[in-house]
Formats: C-alpha cells, sequence, structure tokens
C-alpha cells in the first residue's frame, strides 16, 4: 500500500513539474531559499520611466513580438552612461491608437533620451537619477525601432546614433550642445529594409568606424500570412515563413557619408535572417572579424582579409551550426574571454527547447559547441532568449552570464490562464566557476530579475561609476527595468576609457590584457556592440576579486601598436590616451 501512494504521489509531482510555468518555479525556488538580492530594479525611482508600446491590434503582425534594444551611452561628455530606448507604435494602414489591444501608455510613443543626473555626496553615496530630455533634443523618432548602435562616426568628439528600424533607418549626429541632427540622407545609411542589431568597428583600420547592420525577414503587412499554434489557435508566424533579406555593410568614408560595401567586401555572400551581429578577432591576427547570429539559418563568420574583402568561414570554424548538425534560432550574441585562455568566446540565444549555446574558441578561429559540458543547456532548455551579454557580477575576474527571456509564440499554460499578453519568462544569471562550468543562480539574484516579462535587449554598463556592471532590459510592450548591481563594488576593480590621440572618440576594438602574477591574464576588447538590437558601455572593467596588486596592463590598439601601462591604480576610471598611456589622466 505503501509503494502505491508513493508511486501515485511520484506521477503527481511530475504532472505538477510538466504543467507549473517556469516562473513559478523560479519563485518558489527564491521563496524557499531566501536569497539575497544581487541586483535591484531602480528603474523607476531614479526615472527612468520609459514603456515600450508594440502596438499589438490581434493581427499578429510578426514585428510586434521581436521587440527592440537600447543603448548606454555619454552623449554630454560629462563621464556618466546616458540612455537611449527605442520605441514601436502602431502597424498596418489606417491603424490608430484606438485599434491597439493595450493603449500606449505613453500618449506620444517615441524613441526617448535620458540624461544622467549622478551625484555623489561626501560620504561617497551614489545617486542616479535620469532626466528626459527628448525634446530638448529636438529628437522626434517615431518610427516602428528595433535597434540602436552608438558611436563617434565622424569623429568631432560627440557620440552619434544609428537607429534601425522596420522600416528606414536613421543617423543622428551630435551636436554638441545637446541636440542632435539627422543626416541619415546625406550619410548615405537610411536602408529601407528590416534592420535589427548593428555591429560598430573599423574593419580597415583607417581610423573611421564602421557599420554592419543585420536585416531580418520580409515582411508585408498587407499579405500578413497566417499562421497557427500546435492547439489550432492564431499565433505570430516563424522567420522561416518570409524570404530573408540582405544585410548592409557600410564603410565610413571619413567625410559624413558612408558606402555601402556589402558586395564589394563580403565573398560569396547569401541574405539570411540576422538579429545579432558582433565584432571580434577570432584568430588572433589583429584585425577584426564579424560574427552574425541568423534567426533559423546558418551563422556566418566574416574572417577579415586585412581590410580587403571577408570570407565566410562559420561552417569550417563550427558557429555555424550546433553540434548535433543543426541551425538554430540565434537571436543575440555575446562575446567574451571566459575562460582566461586569450581568445574570444561566443554565447548564443536561442529559442526555447533549443538550449542556448557556449561555443569555446580553441585559439586559431576554430570552435567547440561546449554547451553541455559547460552546464548551460538544461536551465536554458524551457525559455527563448534574446539578449546575452558575458558581465563579471561579482568581479571576480570571471565573467558570467546575464540573458534576458521572452517567448515568439503563445505559451499555452499562460494562454488557458487568460494572460492578456502570454509569452513572458524570466530573466536568468549564470556565474562562472573559474572558467570550468556555469551555475545557475538566478534564484539569488532576487526577486526583480525573476519577473516574468517580455524582455529583448539587455544592455551592460556601471551607471554610478561605482566599478560594478549594471544591466538595464527592455521589454517587449512592458516598463524598461534598470538592474543595479548590489554586491560588484565591494570588490576590488580597474576601470579604463581608451581614447584617440586626440582625446576625443572611444578607441573601439582596443584588446587590453591585465596581468598579476599567480592568477589567469584578464583579456577584455572595449566594444559597444552585442547582446541583441543593443549598444553597451564603451568602457572595459576589471574585476580584481579581493586583491587590488595589478603587475602591468597590455594594450593593443587595432592599428598593431602595443603599449604596456605598469602599476596601474585601482577603484577608479583612468583614461589612457592612445601613444601617451604613462600619462594616466583621469
Amino acid at each position: 500500500m505503501v509503494d502505491k501512494w508513493i508511486c501515485v504521489g511520484f506521477i503527481v509531482l511530475i504532472l505538477f513539474l510538466s504543467l507549473t510555468p517556469p516562473t513559478l518555479i523560479h519563485s518558489q525556488k527564491q521563496t524557499q531559499t531566501g536569497p539575497s538580492r544581487l541586483f535591484t530594479d531602480i528603474a523607476k525611482q531614479s526615472g527612468l520611466d520609459f514603456v515600450h508600446f508594440n502596438g499589438m491590434s490581434g493581427k499578429f503582425y510578426f514585428p510586434e513580438m521581436t521587440g527592440q534594444g537600447g543603448a548606454f551611452f555619454d552623449y554630454d561628455n560629462d563621464g556618466d552612461l546616458d540612455v537611449y530606448l527605442i520605441q514601436g507604435n502602431m502597424l498596418g494602414p489606417g491603424k490608430t491608437f484606438k485599434d491597439a489591444m493595450y493603449p500606449p501608455r505613453d500618449p506620444n510613443p517615441r524613441d526617448r533620451l535620458y540624461r544622467n543626473d549622478l551625484s555623489v555626496n561626501n560620504k561617497g553615496e551614489r545617486t542616479i537619477r535620469f532626466v528626459d530630455v527628448t525634446d530638448k533634443s529636438g529628437l522626434k523618432i517615431t518610427d516602428y525601432g528595433m535597434g540602436v548602435a552608438a558611436a563617434d562616426f565622424n569623429n568631432d568628439g560627440w557620440v552619434d546614433l544609428y537607429i534601425t528600424n522596420y522600416g528606414p533607418n536613421r543617423m543622428l549626429f551630435n551636436n554638441g550642445n545637446g541636440t542632435f541632427t539627422d543626416v541619415t540622407t546625406r550619410s548615405g545609411t537610411g536602408d529601407d529594409l528590416w534592420g535589427s542589431s548593428v555591429g560598430v568597428f573599423d574593419y580597415d583600420r583607417d581610423g573611421w568606424f564602421d557599420l554592419y547592420v543585420a536585416n531580418y525577414v520580409y515582411f508585408d503587412i498587407l499579405q500578413n500570412k497566417k499562421c497557427y499554434a500546435k492547439s489550432s489557435r492564431r499565433d505570430y508566424c516563424g522567420p522561416s515563413a518570409f524570404p530573408p533579406q540582405k544585410d548592409r555593410f557600410y564603410r565610413n568614408k571619413g567625410n559624413g557619408t558612408f558606402e555601402d560595401v556589402t558586395d564589394k567586401v563580403l565573398i560569396g555572400y547569401q541574405p539570411r535572417s540576422g538579429l545579432g551581429v558582433v565584432a571580434l578577432d577570432v584568430n588572433n591576427d589583429g584585425w577584426l572579424d564579424i560574427f552574425v547570429a541568423n534567426d533559423g539559418q546558418p551563422n556566418q563568420l566574416w574572417i577579415n582579409n586585412k581590410g580587403k574583402s571577408f570570407t565566410d568561414d562559420a561552417l569550417f570554424a563550427g558557429t555555424a551550426l550546433n553540434q548535433d548538425g543543426r541551425a538554430e534560432a540565434s537571436m543575440g550574441v555575446g562575446v567574451g574571454d571566459f575562460d582566461c585562455d586569450g581568445d574570444e568566446d561566443l554565447f548564443l540565444s536561442h529559442l526555447m527547447g533549443e538550449t542556448n549555446t557556449l561555443y569555446v574558441n580553441n585559439g586559431n578561429g576554430l570552435f567547440e559547441d561546449r554547451t553541455i559540458a559547460m552546464g548551460l543547456s538544461a536551465a536554458s532548455f524551457p525559455y527563448t532568449t534574446f539578449g546575452n551579454n558575458w558581465i563579471d557580477y561579482d568581479n571576480d575576474g570571471w565573467l558570467d552570464i546575464f540573458v534576458a527571456s521572452g517567448a515568439v509564440r503563445i505559451l499555452e499554460n499562460l494562454a488557458r490562464a487568460g494572460d492578456p499578453y502570454p509569452i513572458h519568462q524570466p530573466n536568468q544569471v549564470f556565474r562562472n566557476e573559474g572558467g570550468k562550468r556555469f551555475t545557475d543562480v538566478t534564484a539569488l539574484a532576487g526577486k526583480d530579475i525573476i519577473l516574468s516579462e517580455v524582455s529583448r535587449g539587455a544592455v551592460i554598463g556601471d551607471v554610478d561609476n561605482d566599478g560594478d556592471i549594471d544591466v538595464m532590459v527592455c521589454n517587449n510592450n512592458g516598463h524598461v527595468r534598470l538592474y543595479r548591481n548590489n554586491t560588484g563594488h565591494r570588490k576590488k576593480w580597474l576601470g579604463l576609457k581608451l581614447v584617440d590621440p586626440g582625446k576625443k572618440y572611444n578607441m573601439l576594438g582596443t584588446l587590453v590584457a591585465l596581468k598579476r602574477k599567480g592568477k589567469p591574464t584578464l583579456w577584455r576588447r572595449l566594444r559597444t556592440s552585442g547582446s541583441y538590437c543593443s549598444s553597451n558601455d564603451p568602457r572595459v572593467l576589471f574585476g580584481l576579486g579581493d586583491s587590488d596588486a595589478v603587475d602591468t596592463v597590455e594594450i593593443s590598439w587595432l592599428d598593431g601598436t602595443k603599449e604596456v601601462w605598469k602599476n596601474p591604480v585601482p577603484m577608479k576610471y583612468t583614461t589612457l590616451v592612445k601613444g601617451a598611456v604613462n600619462k594616466k589622466e583621469k
């Protein structure tokens, strides 16, 4: 009889786990363990009151659920990170806000610019206060937005913006007085396809930042296809229902204009449904390559032929498909040296049922799918993840992982419960255990992290300049979240801003190695691209753990020159000028 009831109990448990939403399981785990909060959402209290509007009207227009990103960037050059957030709008001919299933909470939905008025009192306590300066900036962007890239495209010392949309993209030059000018037509960058993520880097090492724009698929509102879930319920289509669009590769000519060199430099290019893009040096030859994450199609790894052309090596390198030989729903992409071996590894976000994927670089540009071995498979299986970023949240020197999740097809358990937007899921945090394995520490991250929402872009940066990385999450049809790091600044750290000899712009692409006796060398590359449709903090931040002893910092500038900075001063941000690193300017 006892055995009978044990069996019954076991069956009930299995049924409960199979029917219970993942968000509930996470919430219960947190309650049971009583964890401390690694992160706290301070968006509302800091003045970041943005609410995304996707314009969903019940027509299941594909762009509605793809979502958007945002940017951390210092538009006013005051030393702290400001915020740019991408907005949606109504889709369909003649549609107004009255046709929306959920009316916009902002009566005038548009992209928003927030200025960071960071203050520090005499006790060292920091207060983050964001002020909406959209009107003052002259920005009136009401497109159906997707992504943003922040960089100084004209080398005048002020960070500019490139915006991707479902529709024509925009190039906005920073005037240096708090305003921006739309130079899309003059610059030649107004691609009218469905743009997603943007890679910003100097591919030919001529001193000007170029643009790689990942484009998605051809979606025609007037010929909206009808797709259905297994339950026969009307649902959003997947990317396979539409032809892929051609990416755009723009070379910066240095005079405020760009040249489309897609066909000229990408050898044998074939369009695929691109959602993520990032620049990295996969073979350590000093020339930045391009990785493109394609949704449901093989990824592309464009190897830089010394600034003259690019060759797609993804299939041979092992990044086109997973270890089972299958193309996955690649959306977001993160790059970092998680195992401290001196080469750059890749982490890709995928659809629920596929798991996310960790591609480990062997140092020669060849990659191995080690997702299962590193403990990243089972925990990601129930989720659809878009934005991801390598983030050393505890400043121990080892890069951890933050992922932002939200489904793209209706989740039946939520729909049956009458949920108004049944595709939300919780985010996750994975701790790097010395480069050997990752542990899911989501339950320790705090209740704000596991709040179930439809998350898309994940942006990282030190918004309060306290020496640890904070995270901004852009939610589809929901509030933006700003997760302040509560623990990282308790460890030692070293921050760097790397600029050109004229002290104007950030030297994106620069590789930095921090060396300490008896400990692994820490490698970081200065980049803003990555995650999903977002732009990150352009500074380099090293977590030093419990010891601030650093021997040297070796800087490999993109033009091939190298410099060594001895005995750096930790616990602050230092600006290093190319050619004069020993001046150690603050």
